[in-house]
């Protein structure tokens, strides 16, 4: 009796997962042109100041998302584009010396966590990326070392939080175990790749 309650319910189950919504299948354009980098915790920047190399320097940004330099102490990097960051310096330098100019790189890349791209399930090494300008479905799956064996890799949910969570699905076996490039999608920050495992 209990084996036969069993069965029903695992039928129940893969019967409510078979007729369950439909996930539309993600656009294959999707990078904006107008993206900037932002700023987030374990990047560095490197701060040149005009004429003024004393003050010039590369600093980590902290877990806390903010900046120590010369003159410049605790200041909110984190959210920020480096052009916006750069302008913020030269306000506070601004109390201590004349007309600042002051420049501002990103030498190592994190980005927050609101826009990295994070790979969870049967992927060869599930992990979060640092989301890049015209990244793309193919580029993230290399970077995580493909599927698993027992990955049901066309399955694949995309979760795209910019747009309030909405699901996409996308075909990462046939992109990646045949090759097909029809397949294959720009990403946008705060993807999430969920993949599967096979059943069968």
């Amino acid at each position: 009796m209990i084996r036969w309650i069993i069965v029903g319910i695992l039928g129940a189950v893969l019967l409510g997962c078979a007729t369950g919504p439909d996930i539309p299948p993600a656009p294959s354009a999707a990078a904006s042109s107008s993206y900037n980098y932002i700023i987030g915790p374990g990047d560095s920047v490197n701060i040149v100041v005009w004429r003024n190399p004393e003050l010039s320097m590369s600093v980590p940004v902290r877990p806390d998302g903010k900046i120590a330099a010369p003159l410049v102490e605790d200041l909110v990097a984190m959210g920020k584009d480096a052009s916006t960051l750069a302008r913020d310096i030269e306000k506070e330098l601004g109390k201590y010396i004349r007309d600042p100019v002051v420049t501002v790189v990103v030498t190592q890349f994190v980005g927050p966590y609101s826009e990295q791209i994070r790979v969870v399930g049967e992927a060869g090494k599930p992990q979060t990326l640092p989301y890049k300008q015209k990244m793309t479905l193919l580029d993230v799956m290399i970077a995580v070392g493909g599927l698993t064996d027992f990955a049901d890799g066309n399955s694949t949910t995309l979760l795209r939080t910019s747009e309030n969570d909405k699901q996409y699905s996308v075909r990462v076996a046939d992109l990646i175990k045949r090759g097909d490039v029809s397949a294959n999608v720009d990403m946008k920050p705060g993807d999430v790749l969920i993949i599967p495992r096979s059943w069968f």
